[in-house]
């Protein structure tokens, strides 16, 4: 009832103060300017077709019933005199989004907010996004191509004393679908700059956040513990806390970042799908260098039982199910090409050594090479305490390793062509939940060639070969695109399962069939909307979006998307 009143009035504060910048009479354009007020806004609306394949494992429930699905998000801004409200209207019909293997409907107000700026105040309730830090103790976002929408619903106080100083405050609630998750939520941020000298600048901040879980929760942590063994048992906690500290140093060209992250003790839920307690830490570093012509960065993290969620029960592998705190990406390039991005880390918030490099080099306006080198083990894959042998590599602790370099050569102002090989290491037991699945070793050569025919139209060659013995096997892959600039974007691809692998390799006496996953698509921009189409057939596997992953089945259908802006 709270929810509904809340939506209706502010909808009807938004109409009242929209329909009175029509109606009000002004004398003076001094007037005019203080009365108006801004109003914007955005709609993004997604529909989907579903075509049953089950050679390619596209059969879930909406294959089967729904056959169809649609979800849709409007989101209304106004500012005036001072304050800012924000009403976004989300629709759920049949949508996988939350769950591929279910059909959710609902609608409603999904996000509503009001906040106001008073001197160096801002004062905000409702629903809210912000991180501290890098986002390894608190990150409250959205990432809605994969159903993540972890809002805190409940009052936050920023206040900024100096120009160099910001101090956030916040308690609430998780947002769950259209309601709350019960546990609450506080935190405290500090961040301060440091001007040491014309090319010295620290940059120093530390946090605190605070999860005290709710009494039905507690209950039902209690009866599982206590129907473990009396030598499995332990004292759950109703309160735990997670606090940092972190800086970035600034010196010239370069630029170091460190962050030490650590958990009181608390109940985890283990891979074994069993409670235990125990406190976490993160340890994150990172060291850039930039100059014309050369760009290198380095990550290293660490994550030692770093679980982090609204309640230890909370565990599902689905990220909009997941109710974490924190964020925490895999430390892994992020490929765009459909058969580079076919195998991508999950972070395994219990355990892991992740380190990355990446590498630009530019020598001149014509060539331009690109490295990449990551590699994630478990945790007793990196131990510093065994000395010169610190790194371990082996069935035991490997997880994902990947090597990528790209060069890129500017022929004249209408062709460019570019050429690269990617060479993979990928767990899948563990991060699929594939039992027995045999570590899979990619190689993929990949190219792309682009062409400008005019001013106005331009023409794009896109292809990638992976060969593996494990998983599906192997797969091509070739785009073409052309592009009428500004308005029209047209391809045709296919990715072929040209050869079987350990998974789907033909029982005796039968024949492997090449399996095709087409891809017609269109897209249409008329100034800030676009509206795009697509037929396609999608392999099975691990999505990303911003660095979050989930497992998704294999997609057959047609698609048509809408997004505008106003």
């Amino acid at each position: 009832m709270v929810k509904k009143f809340t939506a209706i009035w502010l909808m009807s504060f938004i109409s009242t103060c929209v329909f009175s910048q029509v109606t009000a009479p002004s004398l003076t354009a001094q007037n005019v300017t203080e009365d108006k007020g801004q109003f914007s806004g955005n709609f993004q609306s997604n529909f989907q077709a579903y075509v049953k394949d089950s050679a390619i494992g596209a059969n879930t429930t909406q294959y089967e019933k729904e056959l169809s699905s649609a979800d849709a998000w409007l989101f209304l801004n106004y500012k005036y005199l001072g304050f800012n409200f924000s009403l976004r209207y989300d629709v759920f019909n049949n949508t996988p989004l939350f769950d591929p293997f279910r059909a959710y409907t609902q609608s409603g107000v999904g996000y509503w907010q009001v906040s106001k700026d008073i001197e160096k105040f801002n004062i905000t309730v409702g629903n809210f996004y912000d991180q501290f830090g890098s986002g390894i103790v608190f990150r409250a976002f959205e990432d809605r191509n994969i159903g993540i929408d972890y809002s805190i619903m409940g009052a936050r106080v920023v206040y900024n004393p100096t120009e160099n100083t910001r101090i956030k405050a916040f308690t609430g609630q998780q947002k769950f679908l259209f309601d709350r998750r019960t546990p609450v939520i506080k935190g405290i941020n500090l961040e301060h700059r440091i001007n040491i000298s014309e090319n010295f600048v620290a940059d120093l901040g530390a946090s605190f956040v605070n999860r005290t879980i709710d009494q039905s929760t507690m209950n039902t942590i209690a009866s599982t513990i206590n129907s473990y063994a009396i030598e499995d048992r332990f004292d759950p906690k109703y309160n735990v806390f997670a606090y940092n500290g972190y800086t970035t140093l600034s010196v010239k060209n370069y630029r170091l970042y460190f962050e030490y992250t650590k958990k009181t003790p608390e109940a985890l839920m283990g891979l074994d799908q069993r409670l235990f307690k125990a406190s976490g830490d993160v340890y994150y570093t990172s060291l850039s260098y930039s100059t014309k012509g050369v760009g290198i960065s380095a990550q290293y993290r660490r994550i030692n039982n770093f679980q982090f969620r609204t309640s230890p029960l909370e565990t599902s592998p689905l990220p909009s199910y997941g109710a974490l705190i924190n964020y925490l990406p895999a430390l892994t390039r992020q490929n765009t090409y459909r058969l580079l991005a076919r195998y991508n880390a999950v972070m395994q918030e219990l355990g892991e050594n992740a380190a990355q490099l990446e590498m630009t080099f530019k020598p001149n306006k014509k060539w331009q090479i690109n490295l990449n080198a990551a590699a994630t083990t478990t945790l007793t894959g990196i131990d510093f305490k065994r000395g010169i042998d610190v790194l371990k590599w082996d069935t035991t602790t490997r997880l994902f390793r990947e090597f990528y370099i790209d060069v890129v050569h500017k022929v004249n102002n209408n062709l460019k062509i570019m050429g690269g090989v990617q060479i993979i290491g990928y767990n899948q037991t563990t991060f699929e939940l594939k039992a027995d699945a045999p570590f899979v070793q990619a190689f993929t050569p990949f190219g792309e060639i682009t062409y400008k025919l005019t001013p106005q139209r331009s023409l794009r060659i896109e292809g990638q070969y992976l060969m593996t013995k494990q998983d599906l096997g192997n797969l091509a892959n070739l785009l073409v695109e052309f592009n009428v600039a500004p308005d029209w974007s047209f391809s045709v691809s296919d990715m072929v399962n040209i050869k079987y692998g350990a998974l789907n390799k033909p029982i005796a006496g039968e024949k492997f069939k090449l399996i095709h996953y087409y891809n017609f698509f269109v897209s249409y921009t008329h100034k800030t909307t676009r509206i795009t189409a697509a037929w396609l057939k999608q392999v099975a596997g691990v999505n990303c979006t911003g660095g979050v992953c989930r497992v998704e089945p294999a997609f057959s259908g047609a698609r048509v998307t809408l997004s505008t802006n106003f």
